[in-house]
């Protein structure tokens, strides 16, 4: 099995696209085309299909993607390990960092990591509910900074804890939901909720803790952006951290709903595996987390 076939099927699956797939690895499609006719041989199963779009993976395919996604990881991490050997500190770290992270911590954790260690490759995404960890799962990110979920498994998962905020609730400035001082009250209201599906987000736990029954989804989105962007051109409701809604950016597009019942409070740590949360420059990313996290704290806060 060779590893530009696996390279070449990865790649197509993940650009949706022989042609654009052939562009990002340098090769022309007929030859991409060959390494992945090669592979399924090899395999014995069709791992690619045609869609309107362009290709997407059979179920076979898809299994191959993920096995591979971390055969490649570990096969890069031994490379970086020899070269550590020499006395470089190298690599690439893939981080997934809830909005709240990426304003208050992302930035001075890369600025200072960074002078630290220059030759390391740092890949930020956003993440708007980690309770879905299956990309920390799969290896596809080395380790989440978010809400920790109450139920995450703890024999599979390493937690520290970073900083803490309050999910608070918002609307577009001049919506009549701002009148609102109940959390019933806002119940009939489309609400926006971030995640997967209706049936996550913090949305839902906060209605649940309060004993009542979770509103409709008016809309369901992952994006810091699409957040902002419905909610300030509908009627819609959303949970947001207060830090966020209360930025001078923000202010001037929504308003927070001023309820009698305390919005959602949230432990936000940094989440790894175990087999990762002990690699060498794992562990320096994580200090400096922890310091850009200090840095973020209120003056006199104690957490």
């Amino acid at each position: 099995m060779k590893l530009t076939s696996i390279k070449g099927l990865m790649a197509a699956i993940e650009e949706g696209s022989l042609r654009s797939a052939a562009r990002r690895l340098g090769i022309s499609q007929p030859a991409l085309s060959k390494l992945v006719r090669e592979l399924e041989l090899e395999m014995g199963a069709p791992l690619l299909m045609r869609t309107t779009s362009g290709v997407s993976a059979t179920a076979q395919g898809r299994v191959v993607y993920e096995h591979s996604t971390k055969a490649l990881r570990e096969f890069e991490d031994a490379a970086h390990a020899v070269r550590r050997l020499g006395g470089d500190m190298v690599g690439q770290l893939h981080i997934g960092a809830v909005p709240l992270a990426v304003m208050l911590l992302v930035p001075e954790t890369l600025r200072t990591f960074s002078q630290s260690f220059p030759e390391v490759q740092i890949r930020v995404s956003e993440e708007l509910y980690v309770a879905q960890l299956q990309r920390l799962r799969s290896g596809e990110v080395d380790l989440m900074v978010g809400g920790v979920p109450a139920d995450l498994p703890r024999n599979e998962f390493i937690v520290e804890p970073l900083m803490k905020t309050t999910m608070v609730p918002v609307a577009r400035i001049g919506s009549a939901w701002l009148s609102a001082r109940g959390l019933a009250e806002l119940q009939p209201a489309r609400w926006v909720y971030t995640g997967a599906n209706a049936a996550t987000g913090y949305a839902r736990q906060w209605f649940e803790r309060e004993g009542l029954t979770a509103p409709r989804a008016g809309a369901i989105v992952n994006s810091t952006l699409s957040l902002l962007s419905v909610v300030s051109s509908t009627d819609c409701v959303a949970l947001m951290p207060e830090q966020i809604a209360l930025h001078p950016v923000s202010r001037h597009f929504i308003s927070v709903i001023r309820t009698e019942e305390r919005g959602l409070d949230l432990d936000i740590g940094v989440i790894t595996r175990g087999d990762v949360a002990t690699r060498a420059l794992v562990r320096h990313l994580i200090s400096h987390l922890h310091r850009a996290a200090h840095q973020a704290r209120p003056t006199g806060s104690q957490d």
